[in-house]
């Protein structure tokens, strides 16, 4: 048995097969495409990582306290532990990528980040939140184009009064489109444009000695296809995280990107001026 299989669940080793069987779901997936599935790795394995995982808040991790946003995370890999370091260079191998590539129907190949720059380990405890945004479009160092966020889900025991789920809303920001609890062992996946927006936004309820830990891993592509030219808008998003409001939530107000906005507004009325 090929070394990496033990780090699946049996009903997932063929990765070849779950793609081709799969594919169609993540592609008409809503609001963006996307998928979840429950238990796909191997619990022995990724219960040794999550014995590998620190207490970000008391590392030399970023943390990150405004009012968009009340997390840890970790520097790169500074804080992988040998089984830690084992599973994130397979989600980052040829294997993994192959079958991303065909589960997703991403034309351009997909590529790893083994810097993981804004990936790795995230934290959030009692009373944290990420408000809903759409992440950076371009890697930083790399000059590569982002298409797909994975998130790996490490909390066992988690009831549903501790909130924490993961939520993807329509590009409108009126409805939350998908909810996915952020149990142990669950795989969350989907495309990234600078209208995929996701977060969990209302503040963690869990207990005191909790907090939700995650895996994040993003992968780029050197281009994108045509259709997705009205989807992206590097020069106001390049680097930046855009964070957006929920319609009818007053207490987000100042959460909003104002070069978005701007943007947004410029769209409606040049238009016209140009008809004059």
């Amino acid at each position: 048995m090929k070394l990496y299989k033990k780090m699946l669940a049996e009903e997932y080793k063929d990765l070849n097969s779950v793609a081709m069987n799969y594919n169609k779901e993540y592609v008409q997936g809503n609001p963006t495409p996307n998928i979840c599935f429950q238990n796909f790795f191997d619990v022995e394995f990724l219960n040794h990582v999550l014995e590998e995982f620190p207490d970000l808040e008391s590392k030399n991790s970023e943390k990150m306290k405004s009012v968009n946003e009340f997390k840890f995370a970790g520097i790169a890999d500074e804080f992988f532990g040998p089984k830690t370091t084992e599973f994130m260079n397979f989600l980052n191998s040829r294997t993994f990528l192959e079958f991303l590539q065909k589960l997703t129907g991403i034309e351009e190949t997909l590529i790893g980040d083994p810097y993981f720059h804004g990936a790795g380990q995230h934290e959030i405890k009692k009373g944290g939140f990420l408000k809903v945004h759409a992440d950076f479009n371009s890697h930083k160092t790399l000059k590569l184009d982002r298409r797909l966020n994975c998130l790996i889900y490490l909390n066992k025991n988690w009831k549903d009064e501790y909130g924490g789920e993961f939520e993807l809303w329509d590009k409108k920001m009126e409805k939350c489109e998908k909810k996915i609890k952020p149990h142990f062992n669950t795989l969350a996946m989907f495309s990234t444009t600078d209208f995929s927006y996701h977060g969990h936004p209302d503040k963690l309820n869990c207990p005191d000695d909790m907090s939700r830990k995650s895996l994040a891993l993003y992968y780029y592509s050197n281009g994108r296809p045509a259709s997705e030219k009205n989807l992206i808008s590097n020069k106001f998003q390049k680097d930046g995280t855009l964070f957006v409001q929920r319609k009818g939530d007053d207490k987000e107000l100042g959460t909003i990107n104002k070069k978005r906005s701007i943007k947004i507004i410029l769209n409606k009325i040049l238009p016209f001026i140009g008809k004059k």
